[in-house]
């Protein structure tokens, strides 16, 4: 599929994988990008040419579908493209020394990386169904942002690993119910990845994650992980999997 001339949507697009990768990637293909956050991340966010940034809460359905009418308001740019990266990943234990896991962190980390991911495919799936396809019979691809804390959760990962699990899980039933419209779901599984969140921990740490690493023995790069979303819209044969980007990493308990 060709980026040029369309229209793209990223969420958590101002900042971390969003803003490093996709948003910037898929505008330099030719796409015009509708870059999905919170204001106080757009408030800080670079300014990227053929990237404009959207003040959008992903667990917001009304939100979302504004934010899909923008990008799909000029016909001549058709909605192709839809990269899910907004997410939170606070830790906690089920039972720790202040008793059980907080419900209300268990269920907003479920909503924002499962159900907002959700419904940001939904509502665009919606959206690009309308479009007329490319000569292939495509309409659109669909990326979502999974984990390898899908498969290797580790010790205070219980309510990250569940919602990007639920990730996995949706992946292939999404791709068989699109199918028909032409819309391919594939879901991208990264490691560690060098973001700004992990600038904050000292560089024994960094180098203690790396060291874990197989091969490459180093933390991931975003650029990486936009690379592997540029090559997931290319390759039309791509469809209904989750791809671990990790270095042939396997966490271990804690």
């Amino acid at each position: 599929m060709d980026l040029a001339n369309t229209s793209a949507i990223v969420t958590g697009g101002a900042s971390g994988l969003g803003a490093a990768t996709p948003a910037a990637a898929f505008a330099g293909q030719g796409a015009t990008v509708i870059a999905l956050d919170l204001p106080g991340s757009i408030e800080n966010a670079a300014a990227v040419e053929g990237v404009t940034h959207v003040a959008a809460d992903v667990t917001d359905e009304a939100q979302v579908r504004a934010a899909v009418d923008r990008a799909t308001a000029d016909p001549a740019t058709p909605l192709r493209a839809v990269v899910n990266c907004a997410g939170i990943a606070p830790s906690a234990r089920i039972v720790g020394r202040k008793g059980v896991h907080d419900l209300a962190l268990y269920r907003k980390v479920v909503e924002i990386n499962l159900i907002g991911s959700f419904t940001v495919l939904a509502v665009a799936s919606e959206a690009i169904a309308q479009t007329d396809p490319d000569a292939d019979g495509q309409r659109g691809v669909i990326i979502n942002t999974a984990s390898i804390a899908a498969f290797d959760g580790q010790v205070g990962q219980a309510a990250y690993a569940s919602s990007k699990g639920g990730i996995v899980g949706l992946t292939l039933p999404a791709a068989r119910d699109l199918a028909q419209y032409g819309i391919r779901v594939v879901s991208i599984a990264p490691g560690i990845v060098e973001t700004p969140m992990l600038a904050t921990v000292s560089d024994e740490f960094r180098a203690a994650l790396a060291a874990g690493v197989p091969f490459p023995q180093r933390l991931a790069r975003p650029a990486e992980f936009a690379k592997l979303a540029l090559a997931i819209v290319d390759n039309d044969y791509l469809n209904g999997e989750t791809i671990r980007m990790d270095g042939a990493l396997r966490m271990a308990p804690r």
